[in-house]
């Protein structure tokens, strides 16, 4: 089916199910409950799991396959979003053309960059492609201010041209919209007895996500993959062979950057703001975090490391004391005290320790990531059956 063997197209329609089904399966709590501060079903946040999913998986198709680690890949996530925020305010306020420039701005830039780290390889390739995203970032925040609105931001503005769209008589700053329909708008379809409310925004990212997975699959079960993967396996040998490697490294590279300049251009359109901040060297790690926490080299690794980071992020950095203190209630004064002084460095702005903590348990655990983890647990089983 699709051009995919079985089990490739299985992994597909898990992602879909996934996709579908996150609505439900992130909001499991009744509100008003004292669980309901876990729920994560809001469009805002699942919207943000499917962009950094597709973030994660053109990531891993440079990291994954070929093994050069960039540490500035945030470069091309924000001169994506860039790109679309001037599709948006100066030729129609339709998210399509700022998807489609920002991927291309993206792709032009990472070929600019690629073109210059891949000279050098190992960690002399991470640190330029790390100097480049910081020199992007200072660019973006100070000097190209007119272009970037430097430390503030550029977003979209009541005068905006808008040459497709002509002018505005509504007095109100138009929202990101594809055919009509608001990107954050909530659409009710009853069915039977039951409501259904589907969100513009999050259908839109989550139809882009699966296309995206496609793409990927066909990647790494292709012969280019196969010679991304020579490259990882002994880039020198393949030299020997008489197959320059370069151009190989340098396609991975503008495809992963194009990865990233669609994820920037995702963003553009759930939220028309830009800034600097996306292209810090903290964004970078982030990505890279979570291709390591899913699987480096696995389709679907990516993905799922996207998720649990965005999901912990959300709920550890909510828990306050107060929360705290209503959970151990329960104890003797003395213990609820201990307890809460314990826990308080995990939770709150400290959330990044609960983050470094669950990363290192699975760097030393689950060195092949949550899904090389379940694949060995699998085989073990079905070893042990076929025995």
């Amino acid at each position: 089916m699709l051009g995919l063997s079985r089990n490739d197209f299985l992994m597909l329609l898990l992602v879909l199910f996934l996709v579908a089904a996150a609505p439900i399966l992130l909001n499991p709590f009744p509100e008003g409950s004292s669980l309901a501060q876990f729920n994560a079903g809001y469009p805002d946040l699942m919207q943000r799991f499917l962009i950094f999913g597709i973030f994660a998986v053109g990531f891993n198709i440079l990291f994954g396959l070929t093994g050069y680690l960039s540490f500035g890949h945030a470069a091309f996530l924000g001169a994506g979003s860039y790109a679309g925020v001037w599709m948006l305010k100066l030729l129609t306020i339709n998210v399509i053309p700022a998807i489609l420039m920002s991927t291309i701005v993206a792709g032009v830039f990472s070929l600019l960059i690629g073109y210059i780290s891949l000279r050098r390889s190992g960690i002399y390739f991470s640190i330029l492609t790390l100097a480049f995203a910081q020199m992007s970032f200072a660019l973006a925040s100070s000097v190209l201010q007119p272009i970037t609105g430097g430390e503030t931001g550029l977003q979209t503005n009541l005068n905006d041209p808008r040459i497709l769209d002509g002018a505005n008589t509504s007095g109100n700053i138009p929202a990101p919209s594809l055919f009509g329909f608001e990107m954050r708008e909530s659409i009710q379809v009853p069915m039977g007895d039951w409501l259904w409310t589907f969100n513009v925004g999050y259908y839109v990212c989550a139809f882009v996500l699966l296309i995206a997975f496609y793409i990927a699959i066909r990647i790494f079960r292709s012969p280019f993959g196969m010679m991304l993967k020579a490259v990882k396996s002994n880039n020198e040998r393949l030299s020997y062979t008489g197959i320059n490697p370069r151009p190989y490294t340098l396609a991975a590279f503008v495809i992963s950057g194009m990865y990233a300049g669609l994820a920037g251009g995702l963003m553009v359109a759930m939220d028309p703001l830009a800034g600097s901040e996306r292209m810090q060297w903290t964004a970078s790690g982030e990505v890279v975090l979570m291709t390591i926490l899913g699987g480096v080299g696995t389709v679907l690794g990516p993905v799922i490391g996207a998720g649990i980071i965005k999901y912990f992020e959300n709920i550890f950095s909510k828990i306050n004391d107060n929360m705290l203190q209503s959970w151990f209630a329960f104890m003797p004064d003395g213990l609820e005290s201990f307890m809460v002084a314990v826990v308080h460095p995990f939770v709150g702005k400290g959330w990044h320790l609960s983050l470094g903590l669950m990363f290192m348990l699975a760097i030393i655990f689950l060195p092949g990531g949550l899904i090389g983890g379940i694949d060995s647990v699998y085989r073990r089983i079905f070893k042990k059956r076929a025995q």
